[in-house]
């Protein structure tokens, strides 16, 4: 007759319990973990796609940077995670002219770019106030089919535009004679910002409409019971009480002309004393029978920062008007 007492049922049901994670792989125990903790499977997929990001992202200005402090000599000694040397004179050298064949002052580009992206963006804005102020707060016949209108204007491709646009900025014009010597816009920073403007105009228009339709009526009747035209209830309460969304159009308008492309070298020749954009003076630093790779990534890096630094500043807002703009209230 045996002595032992039957088995504890809570140890019974304890050992049956663990019996199944002897029999899982790794793979299998770590997505039964996963399952039994969900949270902890987000911020696991949060964090690879975030390392995944931040890598394809910043790799390349990376890279750019290991080839900008190359020598000329040693660009073939380019490693993917090493320089072939080191030699920042490029950073300098893009400033001034190098010989008779490579005469470049990168900072016009620059500044071409810099200047026709702020004049664009100051006038898409303010259009794109009276607009959206227009399309958001009042009420009249027509409304939705034209703002459709409007948007649709940003689903077709810069090139489909090309053709006429050329045409009439190549026109001369005789009311233009005594501001410009052919009285063409050809070779003009006119030819640019009107183009590029109007491209992107309907998109500051639905962002500003988001934000103008859910001001309250009170603020708007307030300005106005004090004499306050509604321009004037526009700029003085309206626009002040949407800045998220203002800097968000601004600085979503800024970025996309300071890199535009297609306009500016089509309406330009190419020199820096006709407004060409800075892309212009990145691809100035190919020869007939050289590229100068150190200099072009130096110009590269340098083209990024005034971006990068409006970015970093209005980051804030930019972060507030994209998740306001999302909400009814």
């Amino acid at each position: 007759m045996s002595n032992e007492g039957p088995e504890h049922p809570d140890i019974a049901a304890q050992e049956q319990s663990e019996e199944p994670d002897l029999d899982r792989g790794v793979v299998e125990g770590w997505a039964a973990k996963m399952i039994s903790n969900p949270d902890r499977a987000y911020r696991a997929a949060f964090y690879v796609a975030t390392i995944f990001f931040l890598v394809t992202t910043l790799y390349p200005f990376f890279w750019l940077l290991m080839v900008a402090i190359t020598p000329a000599g040693s660009l073939g000694d380019v490693t993917a995670f090493t320089p072939g040397g080191f030699d920042p004179s490029a950073f300098i050298d893009i400033f001034g002219p190098l010989s008779d064949t490579y005469d470049i002052a990168f900072h016009r580009y620059v500044f071409n770019s810099f200047l026709i992206a702020s004049v664009s963006t100051v006038l898409t804005l303010f259009v794109a106030s009276l607009a959206g102020y227009v399309f958001g707060r009042l009420q009249f016949r027509g409304k939705t089919p034209l703002l459709l209108t409007v948007l649709v204007v940003s689903f077709f491709p810069p090139a489909a535009f090309f053709v006429p646009l050329n045409r009439l900025f190549n026109t001369n014009f005789d009311v233009l004679k005594p501001l410009l010597a052919d009285g063409s816009l050809f070779n003009t920073p006119f030819a640019i910002i009107i183009p590029v403007s109007a491209l992107y105009l309907p998109l500051s228009i639905f962002i500003l409409m988001t934000f103008y339709s859910q001001i309250p009526d009170g603020l708007e009747d307030a300005a106005r019971v004090e004499g306050t035209t509604r321009v004037g209830a526009l700029f003085r309460v309206i626009v002040p009480l949407s800045a998220p969304g203002v800097a968000t159009a601004g600085v979503l308008t800024f970025i996309t002309v300071y890199n535009e492309y297609f306009f500016s070298s089509l309406m330009t020749d190419g020199r820096a004393e006709m407004w060409a954009p800075m892309l212009e003076g990145v691809l100035a630093f190919r020869g007939q029978y050289e590229i100068l790779y150190n200099l072009m990534a130096a110009a590269s890096i340098v083209a990024v920062l005034p971006v990068a630094i409006l970015v970093i500043v209005a980051q804030e807002k930019i972060v507030s008007g994209l998740t306001q703009g999302a909400l009814k209230e």
